[in-house]
């Protein structure tokens, strides 16, 4: 408020101004233009002149402006004002900063980085191996012993089935266990097809190894070379750690590490960050 009525006060002096100039200028131009000398004509030149700079420095805004409401908090009730709602002139500095900050907004959003498929963690947990051998019960089978195998019905673990899955689509993957009895075998074959591990996967029950031992195993390990081989039992793990490239412990509980090249996970699922 106080800015514009001295702009008003401004004006009205320069129109007084401009009053007494014009009478000056009609008595001056009476006289004749002969008795004006050259220095006499450019003062009133650049007299003009500048009155035009000031008038047109008073008639253009001082800057792209906007008026948003500003909100006051609302004032006690006992003092009997009322709030009232006042405009606070915001410079278009400020809104030109609000799109600097969607624009780098969108330019974080679009640099950012890429979240990893689960075949690529796959690829990089393996450390590119091709070829993985893995023990059926308690890693892919829900039944942790053979005993267990041959009371109940075999069942695939459903949280571990798009890992398997993954596993088998650039891996030549194994599946190996002891078991009992023929029929446990059975059970573990027909559980794993109706899992579609044999027709969504690359995996064929060829592929499915059973042993009567936990020797037996040990020895489809080292027969098929594996650059993984994953097991629950700490023996087989340690007794396979000189022959194998790279293992995986699945164990609830995180024992001492046997060697340099053997890992540990609760889970399948868990070591390839599916949990």
């Amino acid at each position: 408020m106080a800015s514009e009525s001295s702009k008003e006060e401004l004006v009205r002096l320069i129109k007084k101004f401009g009053a007494y100039l014009t009478v000056k200028m009609s008595n001056l131009f009476s006289i004749s233009l002969r008795n004006l000398d050259s220095r006499s004509v450019g003062a009133l030149a650049g007299f003009a002149v500048a009155i035009i700079f000031t008038w047109r420095l008073l008639r253009s805004p001082s800057g792209p402006q906007r008026r948003i409401p500003k909100q006051q908090a609302p004032a006690p009730s006992s003092s009997g004002v009322s709030s009232q709602s006042t405009t606070t002139l915001v410079p278009s500095g400020v809104c030109s900063s609000s799109d600097d900050s969607r624009a780098q907004n969108v330019i974080d959003e679009f640099f950012q980085p890429v979240k990893p498929t689960l075949g690529q963690i796959v690829r990089q947990k393996l450390s590119e191996g091709r070829k993985v051998t893995c023990r059926l019960l308690g890693v892919i089978i829900e039944e942790s012993s053979p005993e267990e195998l041959q009371a109940k019905q075999a069942t695939v673990r459903s949280s571990v089935l798009e890992v398997l899955l993954e596993i088998t689509k650039f891996c030549d993957l194994y599946l190996m266990e002891r078991v009992l009895d023929d029929e446990s075998e059975k059970k573990v074959l027909l559980a794993l097809e109706d899992a579609g591990v044999f027709t969504s996967g690359g995996l064929v029950k060829d592929k499915v190894l059973f042993c009567s031992t936990e020797n037996g195993r040990s020895s489809f390990v080292r027969q098929l070379e594996p650059d993984w081989h994953i097991d629950t039992n700490p023996e087989v793990v340690s007794q396979l750690a000189r022959f194998i490239k790279y293992q995986l412990h699945i164990s609830p509980f995180r024992p001492e590490r046997t060697a340099s090249n053997v890992f540990t996970s609760p889970s399948l699922e868990q070591f390839f960050g599916c949990v």
